[in-house]
């Protein structure tokens, strides 16, 4: 979807990624996260190099939904050079996800 490169941690690739992260909050059994998937996909695509998505499954790492208090899922939220600056909850369509994305980046 966008720049790859090894990190040892989350915080460490939220901190020294050169591009903002976009972090997807979600759960396997999880419908309306399911149906973000693709929006994703085509979000990653539009802004290819400009923003890298990471996926964080919130029952595998309850740590790091609970210290950014994600409540909700989906939750996305967007970090430039470590610090969240946005966040959604619940499913957007891709065109309205990329529409609030320009705003920000």
């Amino acid at each position: 979807m966008a720049v790859k490169k090894e990190f040892s941690s989350f915080q460490d690739l939220l901190d020294n990624s050169p591009i903002p992260v976009l972090v997807d909050f979600y759960a396997t059994w999880c419908g309306p996260c399911q149906m973000m998937a693709p929006i994703l996909e085509q979000t990653g695509l539009y802004f290819k190099n400009r923003l890298q998505i990471v996926k964080i499954d919130s029952d595998k790492y309850p740590n790091i939904a609970n210290q950014y208090q994600v409540h909700a899922l989906p939750t996305l939220m967007l970090f430039k050079n470590g610090q969240p600056i946005d966040r959604v909850e619940g499913v957007l369509q891709a065109d309205r996800l990329i529409q609030h994305l320009q705003g920000l980046l």
